[in-house]
């Protein structure tokens, strides 16, 4: 029998023999197939770490993930609701205690640290902050054994590309963030927020590089064109330019993400 592919649904898919995960059904725009709760355990361990529990109102989902042993901690990757949306109906089903980087989602425990290791479940977790996509937004390297995973939250989506939220995510620190874990996540399978996993990190986090680059040069050309600095053009209207072959569905998407490139393109 073939084991399951992304995305299956209902389904503890495993990935490593450390890490496997339960697709939440909450598919949409910005969501791609839906969120990725992630569980962690070495080999013959009942302990277990959960990354990312999910929306709130997905009872069935939450049952699922807390069946999957003893639940020693919950961490989270960054603010958005599709991803703590659960943390309440979480905590009521394993008791466990939730680290995020904002002091908001942290429930009995200590808020996040930057490069603080984490040991639990027989893994060792090491928390790298990577803000861009929203300021709280982390990246969790987990090891075991000499093999390496990276947990990338939705700074690094298995498809498509991310949104940056200008509501605190700033381009500048995307950059820095796509940087750190080019650096960091040397030998790591990506384990992202969103769509399939990915047995090499690297060529991702290039590859998103790359994109951005590519999208700067882009707004830059539409400033030109349209006679406007970062400071005085209307993001619809670069919008237009730059994602003319994009679904107006996802302008709005696509609106946000040019706000934080102009404000990176003022500061400059």
């Amino acid at each position: 029998m073939n084991a399951p592919q992304h995305p299956a649904y209902g389904v503890v898919r495993p990935v490593t023999d450390f890490a496997s995960v339960l697709l939440c059904h909450n598919p949409g725009m910005m969501t791609l197939d839906g969120t990725n709760t992630w569980i962690l355990r070495a080999p013959g361990q009942d302990d277990c770490v959960v990354v990312d529990p999910g929306p709130k109102g997905k009872k069935k989902h939450v049952k699922a993930v807390a069946a999957q042993g003893n639940v020693v901690l919950g961490l989270i990757t960054h603010r958005h609701y599709d991803h703590t949306g659960a943390i309440k109906y979480f905590r009521e089903q394993t008791g466990a205690p939730i680290r995020a980087r904002a002091e908001k989602y942290t429930k009995g425990a200590a808020t996040l640290r930057d490069r603080e290791v984490i040991d639990a479940a027989g893994l060792r977790i090491t928390v790298l902050h990577t803000p861009g996509h929203t300021g709280d937004s982390v990246s969790f390297l987990v090891e075991h054994d000499g093999r390496k995973v990276m947990l990338t939250g939705d700074t690094i989506l298995g498809g498509g590309t991310t949104v940056l939220d200008p509501q605190d995510g700033t381009l500048r620190d995307y950059m820095n963030s796509l940087n750190r874990l080019i650096v960091e996540g040397e030998g790591a399978a990506l384990l992202p927020g969103h769509g399939p996993d990915h047995p090499d990190l690297i060529p991702l986090a290039r590859f998103y590089k790359k994109h951005r680059e590519d999208r700067i040069d882009q707004v830059r050309a539409a400033l030109d064109e349209l006679g406007e600095s970062p400071a005085t053009v209307k993001p619809l209207a670069v919008v237009k330019k730059v994602y003319a072959d994009v679904d107006k569905k996802l302008w709005p998407a696509a609106k946000m993400s040019v706000k934080t490139q102009l404000a990176y393109l003022a500061d400059e």
